[in-house]
């Protein structure tokens, strides 16, 4: 590996936390406490997969810069009633439509994730790299007890990754180079977005990100890379790896 990174910058959705599993067990909290019968499991997997395209409808200027709940909220509207199992729409009050798109700030972290991030916080700069925005990474850090020195958002620079100007707002702000900071994510696409940029990186499988049943079908790929930096299975890995 190139000399150790001065900041350590993590993906934060399904690198640090487990966004699937967090979102079906509090909309199961919600039936349970509702009597609705709305299908989390489909829910969920669906509004993972609008997220990209529509991140996409902003990178291509069909959509203005619109941050990160707006468009989870979008395509919540879109999403749900496909999704509402016998539930009639009109048990959904608007006040349930905001707690179910703010359960994207309540999600909870791997089980190595902020025991990791505390011995790597001892001897380097930590913080997030994460399309969300400002204030959903700030509550969820809150939430999931994520020890972020500071919180770096496509929100600060209006890109969403893979956007260069994302990875490179992390060392400009920091008055460092981009060899000096590294990128923590579990998902390959977005460390070569970062090394296009000239930022170091670190892979960090997470297979049960998609559920078991898409670990069982063998569509997550959780090979290393030579092409990586660093390779780890978890947080701690990586903070011996560096000697924290």
């Amino acid at each position: 590996m190139s000399p150790a990174p001065k900041a350590l910058v993590f993906d934060v959705f399904g690198t640090c936390v487990d966004w699937r599993g967090s979102i079906i067990a509090e909309g199961r909290r919600l039936n349970a406490e509702r009597g609705w019968k709305i299908d989390w499991e489909g829910l969920v997997d669906a509004w993972r997969g609008a997220y990209q395209p529509n991140m996409q409808k902003v990178r291509s200027g069909q959509l203005p810069w619109t941050h990160l709940d707006v468009l989870h909220r979008m395509a919540l509207d879109a999403l749900l009633p496909a999704y509402l199992g016998g539930t009639p729409k009109k048990a959904v009050r608007a006040s349930d439509m905001e707690r179910i798109n703010t359960m994207w700030h309540r999600l909870k972290p791997w089980p190595d994730a902020v025991s990791g991030l505390r011995r790597l916080k001892t001897r380097h700069i930590i913080g997030s790299m994460s399309n969300g925005n400002v204030a959903l990474l700030t509550n969820m850090a809150k939430f999931a007890s994520l020890p972020w020195d500071l919180v770096f958002s496509a929100e600060w620079v209006r890109h969403y990754k893979p956007d260069r100007e994302t990875y490179l707002s992390a060392p400009q702000f920091l008055g460092l180079k981009p060899r000096d900071v590294m990128l923590v994510a579990a998902h390959k696409s977005d460390l070569d977005g970062a090394r296009r940029a000239g930022l170091m990186t670190c892979f960090v499988p997470r297979p049960l990100e998609f559920g078991r049943a898409f670990l069982k079908s063998g569509a997550y790929d959780a090979a290393y890379e030579k092409r990586f930096d660093l390779n780890v299975r978890d947080f701690r890995e990586l903070a011996t790896a560096l000697g924290c």
